[in-house]
C-alpha cells in the first residue's frame, strides 16, 4: 500500500511539475508577445543584393526609452526578477550603454559575398539629429576589421551639446542614421538610411524606476566637475586681468604725477 501511495505521490508531483513548466512557458510566450511590438518598432533592416547573388544586410536598433523599458520588463518576466533585481539590472545595463551621455544604436551587419572593408567605420556612419550631422562619439572597434559573415556591436552618438551641455533631443524630431555605401562592395556606394521619429521626452529619465534617476545623478555630478574646472579657469583669468588693470592704473598715475 505504501509503495502504491508513494508511486501516486510521485506521479502527482511529476504532473504538477509538468503543469508548472507549461504555465511558465506560456507566461514567457505571453511576455514575449506583450513586448514584441515595442521591441520591433525601433529595429530597422536594409539589404542590398548584387548580380552574383551576394547580399549585404544591416540591421539598426535605436535604444529608446520605450525599447529599453520593453526589453527590461521582458527579461524581468522571463527570469522572475524582484523589483530590486530589475532596478539593479536596469541601472547596470544603462550605465554599460553610457546612455546618460549618448544615443545608443545597436548595429548588426552580415556580408554574404566579397569581403567588406568598413574601416574607418566612424567616417562611414553618421547620425542626423534634426538638421545637424554628428559623427560617432564611440563605437565597437571590431567594425574596422574585414568582414565576411556576421558581426554586431554598439555605436554611440552624443546626446548633449559638447559646449553647452544642453540635450540635443530638445523637441520631437527625426533621427536619421546614414551608412555610406562604401562599407561593402555589394552596396556599390548605395547609401543605407534608417529614420526614427523620437519624442523630446525620450531620455533616460523617461524610463520607469530609480535606475534612470541614479544615472542622471551620475551625469550631473560629472557635469558639475566640468563646470567647477571651467569656473576655476575663468577665476584664474579674471585674477590675471584684475592684476593687469591694476598695473595699468598704477602706470597712469605715475605718468600723471610727473
Amino acid at each position: 500500500m505504501r509503495k502504491v501511495t508513494k508511486a501516486l505521490v510521485c506521479i502527482a508531483l511529476a504532473m504538477a511539475a509538468a503543469v508548472m513548466a507549461l504555465s511558465h512557458a506560456a507566461s514567457v510566450a505571453s511576455a514575449a508577445t506583450k513586448y514584441d511590438a515595442a521591441l520591433a518598432r525601433w529595429t530597422k533592416t536594409e539589404s542590398v543584393k548584387d548580380d552574383l547573388g551576394g547580399m549585404f544586410t544591416l540591421k539598426a536598433t535605436l535604444y529608446t526609452a520605450e525599447y529599453i523599458e520593453a526589453l527590461m520588463q521582458s527579461e524581468a518576466e522571463k527570469n522572475m526578477w524582484t523589483a530590486s533585481e530589475l532596478e539593479d539590472y536596469k541601472y547596470n545595463f544603462l550605465k554599460g550603454l553610457s546612455l546618460d551621455d549618448n544615443i545608443a544604436v545597436h548595429i548588426e551587419v552580415e556580408e554574404l559575398g566579397p569581403t567588406a572593408h568598413m574601416v574607418p567605420f566612424d567616417e562611414k556612419i553618421a547620425m542626423w539629429i534634426g538638421r545637424t550631422k554628428y559623427a560617432p562619439s564611440d563605437y565597437d572597434q571590431r567594425f574596422n576589421l574585414p568582414l565576411q559573415g556576421k558581426r554586431d556591436g554598439m555605436v554611440f552618438f552624443p546626446r548633449y551639446d559638447e559646449k553647452t551641455g544642453k540635450p540635443l533631443l530638445n523637441r520631437k524630431m527625426s533621427l536619421r542614421l546614414v551608412v555610406n555605401g562604401a562599407v561593402s562592395p555589394i552596396a556599390n556606394n548605395r547609401e543605407l538610411r534608417f529614420t526614427w521619429d523620437v519624442e523630446a521626452e525620450d531620455t533616460p529619465s523617461a524610463i520607469s524606476g530609480t535606475a534612470a534617476d541614479r544615472l542622471e545623478v551620475d551625469r550631473l555630478l560629472r557635469r558639475m566637475e566640468i563646470l567647477a574646472a571651467e569656473k576655476a579657469d575663468l577665476e584664474s583669468q579674471l585674477e590675471a586681468k584684475n592684476a593687469e588693470i591694476q598695473e595699468v592704473n598704477e602706470r597712469i598715475e605715475e605718468l600723471q604725477n610727473r
